[in-house]
């Protein structure tokens, strides 16, 4: 019998698609935090020692991954200020290939909408 994916798996499905995206544009991970609402869940930096905070957001489709909370943001982009560090988005949609409804399972195939990396800037309005 086939098990659905919680939401913290699905969530650790989201950060092990976006860690490899983040390896192959040459990060190097500082710290990782796989626990479902607790940010950053990545902390890394790149060849010029630039730090980054990296926010992952697992939804189920149709709901738009790349949409956050805006509000909330703006209260985290001023911690990654007083920690000289840059904010990076990564939204991530996953769906069973077999229909919205259905939810997505252990071990069987999912689809997946990852437009990439964004960067969210931390400059002050």
């Amino acid at each position: 019998m086939s098990k659905a994916l919680t939401k913290q798996e699905l969530h650790n499905l989201a950060m092990n698609h976006v860690g490899k995206d983040l390896e192959a544009r040459g990060f190097e991970f500082i710290a990782i935090n796989s626990k479902l609402k607790k940010h950053p869940q990545f902390v890394c930096m790149d060849k010029n020692k630039q730090h980054f905070f990296v926010i992952v957001k697992a939804v189920l489709l149709p709901e738009n991954a790349n949409n956050y909370d805006i509000v909330w943001m703006e209260s985290f982009k001023e911690h990654a200020r007083k920690h000289n560090s840059k904010v990076l988005y990564a939204g991530v949609g996953l769906a069973n290939p077999n229909g919205e409804q259905l939810p997505v399972f252990l071990n069987e195939e999912y689809l997946i909408e990852y437009n990439g990396i964004q960067l969210i800037e931390t400059n002050l309005n």
